[in-house]
């Protein structure tokens, strides 16, 4: 239950990965234009790395950094 758990957590940050990067790429380039696009580009930059630090073999099995399977975002602190 818990490989397919993991199995699970890492195809679904790999395919957040693929979909946030081109966002990023054009965030990038508007954020040369319009400054203000920076808060918006570094909160995708933060999710992409938090999606590949899930890829990785370190962060598969720390479920504190996985999204809730039942679709309820967790409140922050």
């Amino acid at each position: 239950m818990i490989h397919a758990h993991q199995t699970r957590a890492k195809a679904l940050a790999q395919n957040l990965l693929a979909l946030l990067t081109s966002y990023e790429e054009e965030l990038m380039a508007l954020e040369r234009e319009a400054p203000t696009v920076g808060q918006l580009r570094r909160a995708v930059g933060i999710t992409i790395a938090e999606a590949c630090y899930c890829i990785s073999d370190d962060g598969i099995g720390m479920p504190e950094y996985m999204p809730p399977s039942d679709g309820q975002a967790r409140r922050a602190g």
